[in-house]
């Protein structure tokens, strides 16, 4: 593909260009003459005369190239003991049996179906079958409150709910149609119809608006693909842990498959017939672009995993499942590598499995920590990728290209601006900041293809938080630096730099000194207010099992080691040793929420949250008692 500095100038340069060439990967019903349209500014479109579907993109083209009989998506479970294997020839007639299910029920170009689903090939179906007859899916992770479920439905307005009887989480069976039916009630819209996944673990009992799946497809006329403008909405995902209305991302339909088949050759070095395994879920960006969309796109073979990275049934089910299909590239989020580090920190469960296919590890979700990346560049002796990127955007803004290029790694940086994306850091006024000095982290206008236009019919919304701070620049919301060379730190997000006394100091540094301790699993460091100094670090640690040694002596260790690294001026005075951190379900520490308790206010618990017990644990010790690990 060339050098990454030839690559990267020819996307700044000459975008028009660069972006058509691109769009030549994916197949079009009218094939678009022009790349960008800014004329509604800063409402930027992606190549408004094009049409296309999506879902033929995906599927029938490599059945017709006469690739029907690959492996297009393989589904493993270790929480049921299944695993199936579907042929694009295959998926592309579930997909057009259910697509002509819901088309069956009504749903046609632009109607809105929700997908309330866990990690199953229906979920990717439905998904699919909603792009094939240019219908909007919306996926809601599955288990969701009802309240969130409710807030989602009335903001999106589905035609159609799609879901499934029970989900499993790591052990546990969770129905999911009480709460469906209570977030239906708690709506003030009413779909009309709801298609209901019926699963032996625990089948749903169906009422009169409910439909079962199988009787659906079973008596359905498969569908034919919708050609749809490029500027159609393919989907609309709502940013986890919002409150009030939520903010439903929008994606285009022609930009955004541009934008993943190209990244696929170029950030991921997989291209048709290869294996990429994202252990992430349908439910988030990742799970949309990489579980589903972006491997189909270049017609390689997908991973869609149920499960956990450990306790199911253990440590070493991603190294199952990269040695059983042959996996190239795998992605997933940093948080998975510290639980399978904190449950087995040398990596002796390797050893069972043939991992001489794997490529690449990419990580992305969360801020990479170095010493993780040290240990799993040690422990797989092949590429670890950090790389960064938000569900907002739809695929990376800074990675190393393992397709063009690959850069040298700097342990802490994601590497260098993907090409499309012009990156700046800025300081409190708007002006750019020397390299090596902290600021916001901004993307200068238009944004490339595939990331949002809009959100859904919200666009004052959209402005307001995304391009009002800066003028002619989108707010990404984290901070960081570039340093001498190109490369990109981020740090956290903005609100994690803390003000200790007039000092302005990232939460993110402290972490990466707490982390390099040889006891130390995972990490977080919050600001608390305090009278004094305004604000002042506080650090939370989870210790690698088998660690026999005493709390009070670790965090005494932990407390120096900052003094050491970074100087007194961090004032951080506490670290204290816990069972575990409170996160999200797709992997992100809750650094808001402890903040808020830690500050004395009665937090709620985020709908996103993967263990609501944690937080309630963690609780008194954030209010200043010590915990008892």
């Amino acid at each position: 593909m060339g050098k990454y500095e030839d690559v990267f100038r020819a996307s700044t340069e000459d975008p028009e260009s660069f972006w058509l060439a691109a769009a030549q990967g994916i197949d079009w019903d009218v094939s678009p003459r022009r790349a960008l349209d800014a004329s509604g500014a800063p409402f930027y479109r992606w190549f408004p005369d094009g049409r296309l579907n999506v879902c033929f993109n995906a599927l029938d083209r490599h059945v017709e190239a006469g690739r029907g009989d690959q492996p297009a998506l393989i589904y493993d479970s270790p929480v049921t003991g299944t695993r199936r294997t579907y042929t694009y020839a295959r998926l592309r007639d579930e997909v057009a049996a259910f697509a002509g299910g819901l088309a069956g029920l009504g749903v046609g170009q632009g109607d809105r179906v929700v997908i309330y689903m866990p990690m199953v090939p229906e979920a990717a179906i439905a998904m699919l079958a909603c792009a094939r007859i240019g219908a909007v899916h919306s996926v809601v992770f599955g288990g969701f409150a009802p309240h969130e479920l409710a807030l989602r439905i009335d903001d999106a307005a589905p035609k159609v709910v799609v879901s499934a009887s029970c989900g499993i989480e790591g052990k546990r069976v969770i129905a999911y149609k009480p709460l469906l039916d209570r977030a239906i009630e708690l709506a003030v819209h009413k779909p009309e119809k709801n298609v209901i996944l019926q699963r032996p673990q625990e089948p749903a009992e169906l009422g009169t608006d409910d439909l079962d799946w199988a009787d659906l497809v079973a008596d359905a006329q498969p569908a034919d693909c919708v050609p749809v403008p490029a500027n159609a909405p393919l989907y609309i995902l709502y940013t986890s842990g919002t409150t009030g209305k939520p903010k439903g991302v929008v994606r285009d339909s022609g930009g955004y498959a541009v934008a993943l088949h190209w990244s696929m050759g170029a950030v991921y070095d997989v291209g048709p017939g290869e294996t990429m395994f994202t252990g992430s879920d349908v439910g988030w960006v990742v799970g949309h672009s990489y579980i589903v969309y972006a491997p189909l796109l270049v017609g390689a073979t997908t991973v869609l995993y149920e499960g956990k990275p450990v306790g199911t049934p253990d440590a070493g089910q991603f190294w199952r499942v990269a040695a059983d299909y042959g996996v190239k590239s795998m992605f997933t989020a940093p948080t998975a590598f510290r639980a399978i580090r904190k449950e087995d920190p040398k990596g002796l469960l390797t050893a069972d499995y043939d991992l001489s296919g794997l490529r690449y590890l990419f990580l992305a979700g969360e801020r990479l920590d170095p010493e993780t990346y040290h240990w799993a560049s040690a422990l797989l002796d092949i590429p670890v990728i950090d790389h960064w990127w938000q569900t907002e955007t739809g695929w990376p803004i800074v990675a190393n290209p393992m397709g063009i290029e690959a850069a040298p790694v700097k342990p802490g940086s994601p590497t260098r601006p993907l090409p499309g994306w012009d990156v700046r850091v800025v300081g409190p006024s708007g002006d750019p900041v020397p390299p090596g000095v902290d600021g916001s982290i901004v993307v200068k206008l238009p944004l490339p293809p595939g990331a949002l236009p809009t959100l859904w019919n919200d666009d004052d919304r959209y402005v307001a938080s995304y391009l009002s701070a800066f003028d002619g620049f989108y707010l990404t919301g984290d901070s960081g630096h570039i340093d001498d060379d190109g490369y990109v730190f981020v740090m956290g997000r903005t609100d994690d730099v803390i003000n200790v006394a007039g000092h302005r100091l990232s939460t993110g540094s402290m972490e990466e000194v707490l982390a390099a301790h040889p006891d130390v699993a995972e990490c977080a460091v919050i600001g608390v207010a305090d009278a004094l100094k305004g604000q002042v670090p506080r650090g939370f640690v989870v210790l690698k099992a088998g660690t026999s040694r005493e709390a009070s002596e670790v965090e005494a260790e932990l407390v120096q080691l900052v003094r050491d690294r970074i100087g007194a001026v961090a004032s951080l005075k506490s670290v204290a040793v816990v069972a575990a951190l409170p996160k999200t379900r797709s992997g992100k520490i809750l650094r808001k929420t402890m903040r808020g308790i830690a500050d004395g206010h009665d937090e709620p618990i985020p709908s996103t949250v993967d263990n609501a017990s944690v937080i309630e644990d963690l609780r008194p010790v954030l209010r200043g008692r010590h915990p008892t690990p």
